[in-house]
């Protein structure tokens, strides 16, 4: 059997993608050498120290032996287990990796290497299998159907193949630089959420419960992702036209008792004391921590130049106000995932759920982008241009991280290679599309061509001529102005990023260019959410869920 040239490429990039990450985690991690907290680095080897020395019921309590002032876990019962099982090898290769009391801070080329093979092992077994399973597995998702074509060029194909989808998700700098730089397992939940998506997008609705059951489990920020989720299985369950109310129901009963089932069994532990139960829940929503840390790109901080909310209202209220507004942002969204469901409308209704929540709820985190992050990159090769503009402008989102971590190298070297893939694989699709790999196909070149065309004014002729050549070639033109839009957009945030690495900031205003570039990056995703809102409201309801209509005769 012959394989395709594109099919070996994408081997290839996944095994690129395998050496970017090894590459990163030869740079500074979180922290490093910074006492008494260190970094997120810590966190991590701390919690496995914790879980491994401490009985299951003193994880989340604070004791003489665990104190949780020092990084104490706050994270859902699958991330202890998952510490758990990273301690008992650390502790089996170095006992002083995890020494209870005695390791904090423990730095060690030894252990730095023991750390981040934990990573790139979770990444290779599921984050990397998860991306490459669902663009495979959804391709034919995106195809319209012969009922929703009504125009010749309504016939579009892909704008980009699996194969190249799959080496640009993978290169995605963000992901490489948090789990494998900076020092996190975001991996890990972000994966249980692709292989969930991937399993509704082919209505595998038992399976896509489960996985995403262990993704909230692991990590509660996937609360982003759980409107859209709830709302399109609950659509599903609610009887069609000329279907059986009781076969709804036995949907909504298996899919409700896997939830409970599956919720069950990672709890179980801390369900035989109601005490320990709250204990975990208390940890797992720190509303004492405020509104938002640090500078993140989202309306609370940006709005906080202006209007000071922890100093006018107390933790509580303003949780209770980001509820309102966030349920409130998401509403249209889930309205219309809900009463005109089609399955193509979740990957946009997942972007548009994970935006809201990043720009209005409570608690918000710079690297809590990266939820917003996993559907843009799973819609990638519908809307690339786009698709791609929002990805680079969550790098820059996390700029002020980057910094910190001193990572700005491995930054500019992923981003840069980055960006070249994107050119290079957009030219190599558009020449394919067109059936020709010559230059004259480029989108550089096709812009340039319409200008030209549009400014040849024959003699005699008034300027609205020049009006006319460009209403002829409006596609190309449109092309024009948003990669003008973009490029514009891009330089703000190269120009913003020099700033910040150039010029000492005033000693009364230390962090002005880390708020500049989170306002910045606000604006930008308040466009995307409009934006990617109105990609979901353009997809009709599936036809499969009106077909069984039967229509009353005279």
């Amino acid at each position: 059997m012959r394989v395709e040239s594109e099919t070996w490429l994408c081997i290839f990039g996944v095994l690129v993608a395998i050496l970017l990450r090894c590459t990163t985690s030869l740079h500074p991690h979180s922290g490093q050498g910074k006492p008494p907290m260190f970094g997120d680095y810590e966190a991590q080897r701390h919690w496995m120290e914790i879980t491994v020395n401490l009985p299951l019921n003193e994880w989340y309590y604070n004791t003489s032996r665990n104190d949780l002032e020092y990084w104490g876990l706050d994270y859902p019962p699958l991330t202890a287990y998952h510490s758990y099982i990273c301690g008992k090898f650390a502790e089996f290769i170095n006992p002083d990796f995890v020494a209870l009391n005695e390791s904090r801070g423990y730095e060690s080329e030894e252990h730095k290497l023991f750390m981040r093979y934990t990573v790139l092992i979770v990444d290779f077994c599921l984050y990397i299998p998860a991306i490459i399973l669902y663009f495979i597995l959804t391709v034919k998702m995106y195809k319209k159907s012969d009922a929703e074509i009504k125009t010749e060029s309504e016939k579009q194909t892909i704008p980009i193949s699996i194969q190249l989808s799959i080496i640009l998700a993978l290169f995605y700098p963000g992901m490489i630089l948090i789990d494998h730089g900076h020092f996190q397992y975001n991996c890990v939940s972000l994966a249980f959420a692709i292989y969930a998506i991937t399993f509704l997008c082919i209505h595998q609705n038992i399976l896509a419960s489960i996985f995403f059951c262990l993704a909230l489990n692991y990590k509660q920020m996937e609360l982003y992702h759980s409107l859209p989720f709830f709302l399109y299985l609950l659509s599903t369950c609610v009887p069609k036209p000329g279907q059986n109310a009781i076969a709804g129901f036995k949907k909504l009963f298996k899919i409700g008792l896997t939830v409970i089932i599956t919720f069950f069994v990672i709890w179980a532990p801390f369900l035989t004391n109601i005490n320990d139960t709250k204990q975990v829940l208390h940890r797992l929503f720190p509303v004492a921590r405020g509104v938002f840390e640090d500078k993140v790109a989202n309306v609370w901080c940006a709005l906080n130049v202006i209007f000071k909310f922890k100093l006018n209202f107390t933790n509580e209220s303003m949780l209770r106000y980001c509820t309102i507004v966030t349920l409130t942002a998401v509403l249209p969204s889930g309205a219309d995932l809900f009463l005109r469901p089609n399955v193509r409308k979740f990957v946009p209704a997942l972007i548009n759920s994970s935006l809201a929540f990043f720009l209005f709820s409570f608690q918000v985190h710079e690297k809590s982008i990266l939820l917003a992050v996993i559907p843009v990159i799973l819609y990638s090769h519908i809307e690339p241009l786009t698709c791609f503009w929002f990805l680079i402008i969550s790098l820059f989102s996390m700029f002020p991280l980057i910094v910190k971590d001193e990572l700005v190298l491995a930054f500019v070297a992923l981003t840069t290679f980055y960006v070249a893939a994107i050119h290079i694989i957009l030219e190599y699709s558009k020449g394919k599309q067109t059936k020709s790999q010559t230059p004259s196909n480029s989108v550089l070149t096709d812009m340039k061509q319409v200008l030209l065309d549009a400014l040849q004014v024959q003699d005699g002729e008034s300027g609205l001529a020049f009006v006319r050549n460009l209403i002829e070639k409006r596609e190309i033109f449109y092309d024009l102005v948003q990669y003008a839009v973009v490029i514009s957009s891009l330089i703000g945030c190269v120009v913003l990023m020099l700033l910040m690495l150039i010029i000492e900031p005033p000693e009364n205003y230390p962090d002005v260019f880390p708020l500049l570039i989170s306002a910045y990056s606000c604006v930008h995703f308040v466009g995307f959410f409009i934006y990617f809102n109105i990609v979901q409201f353009k997809i009709p309801q599936a036809v499969e869920d009106v077909r069984h209509i039967k229509l009353k005769s005279d």
